[in-house]
């Protein structure tokens, strides 16, 4: 049966198309018969215990420049439909936050991806500490005397928001840099968290894997190779994409969490793999499905469809 399918992100005029998972998502539901409904977060409204949004309902093309159509503004009880696929992207602040309790209100009535409860659960670098046998040395904590401590430990580090996303305000800091006090004072100053370092691994001039699972299972895989001059690999500062397959250590990862993922609704998840080391857990806006099936990989949208359909 045709499934009335609403989909939570930025603005439609703003998707890259070639390399976008939410638009993959569309152009697979729409060939599956399925309707599709486009509305920003902002327009979530909670009215005597039902949520609408206000949006559009849109037709998409796999063509740049062109990738859409859509009909007049109009306003829609969340509750009446059957799916709403959360993929906003972060950053993982309250407003994020405060659309996953306002998105409680419908699921599983409305089958929200990924579970909104989970998603608020799960923050990406925090998340991935459930897993620490298979992580670097990490260190979360805004106190610059043990930041400094855990710098002289290993020499070579990470340090990073604990809520960026995107590669954003990723620094790689040697025991030698200067520029270290002068860092923590502008993360103290712009971040009220927590900050996470990390020992530098440098098995990331090889590429930090980025690895797809769809309710549990493995579904493909892509390695991010950053340019020369970059220590970060994420694809819009200039990381090469190329085709992956995985590791005995990355499979023993994914069986590991699979079927964690699967039971706390986490239909759609990346995960971060440099080296031997699992580094983060993408449980707000994963991509990567366009890449993957571009590189021979499976179609992770039908994957995630058929998901969604099954629960339906």
């Amino acid at each position: 049966m045709p499934l009335k399918i609403a989909i939570q992100a930025d603005p439609i005029e703003s998707f890259n198309i070639r390399g976008d998972s939410t638009f993959a998502i569309m152009l697979e539901a729409q060939r599956r018969g399925h309707s599709l409904f486009h509305y920003e977060v902002k327009t979530l409204a909670l009215r005597g215990g039902s949520l609408f949004a206000s949006g559009h309902d849109v037709k998409v093309r796999d063509e740049p420049g062109q990738h859409f159509s859509k009909g007049e503004m109009r306003t829609v009880d969340l509750d009446s439909l059957d799916v709403v696929h959360m993929r906003q992207d972060p950053p993982f602040d309250m407003g994020y936050i405060t659309a996953t309790h306002l998105l409680d209100h419908i699921h599983p009535k409305t089958l929200v991806v990924n579970d909104p409860t989970e998603v608020r659960n799960a923050p990406e670098k925090l998340f991935v500490l459930n897993y620490r046998q298979f992580m670097p040395e990490t260190l979360i904590t805004r106190d610059p005397i043990e930041l400094a401590a855990f710098r002289r430990a290993h020499g070579d580090i990470i340090l990073k928001p604990l809520y960026g996303n995107g590669g954003a305000g990723v620094f790689r800091l040697t025991e030698t840099d200067q520029n270290f006090s002068s860092l923590l004072e502008l993360f103290g100053q712009a971040f009220k968290e927590p900050f996470i370092a990390q020992k530098y691994l440098a098995e990331v001039r090889k590429g930090d894997k980025r690895i797809i699972l769809v309710d549990g299972k493995v579904a493909g895989a892509i390695n991010r190779v950053p340019a020369a001059n970059e220590s970060r690999s994420n694809m819009h500062v200039g990381g090469r994409p190329e085709h992956a397959t995985l590791t005995k250590r990355e499979h023993e990862i994914c069986e590991a969490m699979g079927p964690d993922l699967k039971k706390r609704g986490l239909i759609f998840v990346g995960i971060d793999v440099i080296g031997d080391c699992l580094t983060e857990i993408n449980v707000t806006s994963p991509t990567g499905i366009r890449e993957v099936k571009r590189f021979g990989g499976e179609d992770i949208a039908a994957l995630i469809c058929d998901a969604v359909e099954g629960r339906r």
